[in-house]
């Protein structure tokens, strides 16, 4: 039995930077439904108690955009493990 390790290393580098590049993006959805919720807390503050705020959508939008990067990235991992 013969190891092939250059292609061994390689999987578990490409593997590690998906890995990586998929908590990051996670991570960035997260970061933008944070901003999001801050920057309604403050226009509720600014506006006063009755005044409705409609506001951080972009930021809505990039969060949803993020996430559904992470849930494609997914579901391509388990297409590749399921086969044909």
């Amino acid at each position: 039995m013969h190891i092939k390790w250059n292609a061994l290393a390689q999987t578990a580098g490409v593997s590690f930077g998906v890995t990586v590049a998929v908590v990051a993006v996670f991570a960035l959805g997260i970061l933008a439904l944070s901003r999001r919720e801050a920057s309604l807390s403050a226009q509720r503050e600014a506006a006063g108690p009755g005044a409705p705020a409609n506001g951080g959508k972009l930021a809505l939008a990039g969060a949803y955009t993020c996430f559904a990067v992470c849930g494609a990235a997914v579901l391509y991992g388990l297409s590749l493990i399921a086969g044909k």
